[in-house]
């Protein structure tokens, strides 16, 4: 029984994400890409400069896209992600709740997106704000890369923790529950500034970059605030759909 919900969740997980993605590229397109547009500018001046004062004379290249074609990029690559989010999302869900799919599906899916946003996004984020494109040195993209991937791994696990934490002690006093989550906090945020800094030189005003990651997390935030609101709206609506459907039959016979 719980094999057949999963291609049912996996279904609506899919609706979800393409419209969480949807709409989180709309913003990113009318809201973010400005901002975008300003770091790349100011990235190919840098880079002329570096080339003027290197003697190296920039051969005239025509652009392989153009920014209004990267533009409509955009908005693909977030529906593709908001749907490959979504089934991930859908096999998570399943995977917590398959026994009682049917169950509080709004608080459910909420819930689990705001966890996975908190795990997969918020926590990395923290440690690794993110940073325009063209900032960073290519030599040390490894340890970039390792750090990052570090930090969600340790944003999943405090959220898997918690979720655990929260639930043996869901019959404890306040005064025990209470200190049990601010030392895991503590915990967890140790852990992420134990990962090794980033020490590449940040060559854009101030303004410019606080703009990009404040849309930065907007436009997660938006992308798992959809996803889980639309997950949970289909939720509701099959399971309405379930309890009427034997009303129905017996009115029919």
């Amino acid at each position: 029984m719980s094999n057949e919900i999963l291609p049912r969740l996996i279904g609506r997980g899919v609706l979800s994400g393409a419209l969480a993605g949807l709409v989180s590229g709309g913003f990113a397109f009318f809201v973010a890409e400005p901002v975008m547009d300003r770091a790349v500018e100011l990235e190919g001046r840098r880079s002329e400069a570096a080339d003027k004062a290197a003697g190296i004379t920039p051969e005239a290249m025509e652009e392989m896209f153009t920014r209004s074609e990267q533009h409509l990029g955009l908005i693909l690559a977030t529906v593709g992600a908001g749907i490959a989010f979504g089934v991930l999302f859908s096999v998570m869900y399943w995977a917590l709740f398959h026994r009682t799919a049917a169950t509080r599906p709004w608080e459910r899916s909420l819930g689990l997106a705001g966890a996975v946003f908190t795990g997969f996004w918020l926590l990395p984020f923290i440690r690794y704000p993110a940073n325009p494109p063209g900032v960073g040195d290519p030599e040390s993209l490894g340890s970039r890369e390792y750090g990052w991937t570090a930090s969600i791994a340790i944003g999943l696990i405090t959220v898997f923790v918690a979720w655990r934490l929260a639930t043996s002690l869901a019959d404890r006093p306040k005064h025990v529950r209470q200190p049990a989550a601010v030392a895991l906090v503590v915990v967890a945020t140790a852990l992420l500034f134990l990962l090794p800094d980033n020490t590449d030189p940040l060559p854009v005003p101030a303004g410019l970059l606080w703009d990009f990651r404040v849309l930065a997390a907007a436009s997660s935030t938006i992308l798992w605030t959809f996803l889980g609101a639309a997950f949970g709206y289909l939720g509701v609506r099959d399971a309405r759909r379930s309890r009427t459907a034997p009303a129905a039959t017996e009115v029919g016979v």
